[in-house]
């Protein structure tokens, strides 16, 4: 589970030339040549210091240039824009946020306020002179300090999901994973319904509207018979199997006065995962390169068959070499990321249990509601020194780690059910390739199990090489164009998990939609046809 205890002050510095370098060279902002480098370059130094007005007169001059590139452009207006949503998270002033925790603690006093501001239990930022605070800073008080919860005058119930702590669904993906010598087990079939729907005359009647509404990967031995049933309107597009964001591409016009709706229903088959794993037989991928690891069936105790076939059934180390790699913005080597690095690992060599003191390091960090991943330079860097993270920062970051010590990791992302129809959300995770044993699972955010007495003690680390079949994989990477790709800048450019909206006049960002999922769990069916 994630770490519920208060959290010490943290630097927030950053190393800024480096988020700067990985802000430009990445795909979407990539800039035309070094000048234009050069020129956007201090834009975001100036956005990132919080000036933000100086920012903007900056990049009226540069789009003022004749000979601006294209490219430039586009990576101008990607700071404006940023500008404008860091303005909507952060909405709050200080007497904005003692507001709102009076109303759950009415005899809260104001020197006790600000000993919790001044630890930094308030996200904030200052703009253009003004201290801003994010408007969810209130509510991820409760999150961040065991004192403010046991001060509230209502203790309201705990609204983590069903898999946070250990149950009866853990303990049988475990023990069948065992029994029957396999990694993947428990097949069961899902038909899920998502939709999307467009606020009334958020787009000009006659328009438009053009949706993108995630839909699943199909990933061997993890979910797989995937069958589309039906959508509104009828006449769509599923992206390729191979686009690594997935989704459904729906278009109808804006009528006036009335709500526009997007949906798509579908069938799959869910796996549960438990990969077995000795740590005497992991080696480090340098150690494994000589000779490539096979991927096998996983009916016996030898390598299993990996998720992620790279190339057949074989992974040579070059094979994985993007999975080693920084990959900018979000992962970056940084002087602060090798220093906590070295801190977490010291002198361990065994990959599993330098996975696991990283994990374990990652989940302390206590999880809170997060900003808009649009607006944050490097997300790993960021859940490193805030002092909180959401799933998606916490899966960055231990995948930042992992890469940062030879242990390749690639990320998934999508929604998270009960089997009651009582909880749905979005949620991120990850995997990391261990050899021998292939591309094994890891959701640092649900986390260390707690094994009573009677439990094999092994069900602590579940998540760190297994996973549970309550969940619908949308996204086998972050930060990849859709298909067919937006003409706007998207809401969310790293995940895909809500949806996407746009027409002819721009995005459609949050607050002007809404999404939702509905699902029934069936009988295991296999053999079916992946769409």
């Amino acid at each position: 589970m994630h770490s519920r205890l208060p959290v010490a002050v943290k630097s927030r510095g950053r190393r800024l030339a480096l988020a700067l370098l990985a802000l430009l060279f990445a795909g979407p902002l990539q800039a035309g040549s070094q000048d234009d480098n050069r020129a956007v370059a201090p834009i975001i130094a100036q956005i990132d210091a919080g000036h933000f007005h100086e920012a903007q007169a900056a990049i009226d001059r540069a789009l003022a240039q004749p000979q601006l590139s294209a490219d430039a452009r586009r990576a101008l207006a990607f700071q404006r824009e940023r500008m404008r949503r860091i303005l909507l998270d952060f909405t709050l002033d200080a007497d904005d946020v003692e507001a709102r925790v009076r109303k759950q603690i009415p005899d809260l006093t104001d020197a006790e306020f600000a000993r919790w501001n001044a630890a930094g239990l308030f996200e904030h930022q200052v703009i253009d002179g003004r201290t801003l605070y994010f408007k969810r800073s209130p509510g991820n008080l409760f999150h961040l300090s065991d004192e403010a919860v046991a001060r509230r005058a209502v203790q309201a119930p705990s609204t983590d999901g069903p898999m946070e702590s250990l149950n009866d669904a853990q303990r049988a993906i475990y023990h069948a994973a065992l029994a029957e010598h396999r990694s993947s087990v428990l097949p069961r079939r899902v038909r899920m319904t998502q939709t999307l729907t467009v606020d009334a005359d958020a787009v000009p009647a006659g328009e438009t509207v053009r949706a993108w509404i995630p839909y699943p990967q199909a990933v061997p031995g993890q979910q797989q018979d995937i069958r589309y049933i039906a959508s509104v309107p009828a006449q769509h597009r599923i992206a390729p199997a191979s686009a690594l964001q997935r989704t459904v591409y729906l278009e109808q016009p804006a009528v006036a006065g009335k709500k526009t709706e997007f949906s798509v229903t579908y069938e799959l088959t869910l796996f549960a995962q438990y990969h077995a794993i000795d740590p005497a037989r992991v080696t480090p991928l340098s150690a494994a390169s000589a000779e490539a690891v096979q991927c096998r069936d996983g009916h016996d105790d030898a390598a299993p068959c990996s998720i992620f076939p790279v190339h057949g059934t074989t992974h040579a180390e070059t094979e994985l070499a993007p999975y080693l790699a920084e990959r900018p913005p979000h992962i970056v080597f940084t002087d602060a990321m090798r220093a906590f690095s070295r801190k977490v690992v010291g002198d361990e060599k065994n990959p599993y249990h330098i996975a696991q003191k990283l994990f374990a390091a990652v989940d302390r960090i206590p999880w809170a509601g997060a900003r808009e991943y649009f607006t944050i330079s490097n997300i790993s860097d960021y859940a490193l020194h805030a002092g909180h993270a959401d799933c998606g920062q916490q899966t960055l970051l231990l995948m930042t780690l992992l890469r940062l010590n030879g242990i390749p990791t690639r990320w998934q992302s999508g929604m998270v059910f009960s089997d009651d129809g009582s909880y749905s959300n979005i949620h991120d995770w990850g995997y990391l390739y261990l050899a021998p044993y292939g591309w094994v699972p890891m959701d640092v955010t649900t986390g260390q199990l707690q094994p009573g007495p009677a439990d094999d003690q092994a069900l602590a680390w579940f998540y760190l090489g297994g996973l549970d079949a309550n969940r619908i994989a949308f996204n086998n990477d972050y930060g990849r164009t859709f298909v067919p790709p937006k003409q706007h800048f998207r809401s969310d450019n790293v995940d895909s998990q809500r949806g996407e909206v746009e027409w002819d006049g721009g995005n459609l960002y949050y607050g002007q939609w809404d999404y939702g999922f509905d699902w029934q769990i069936q009988a295991a069916t296999q053999g079916r046809r992946s769409n």
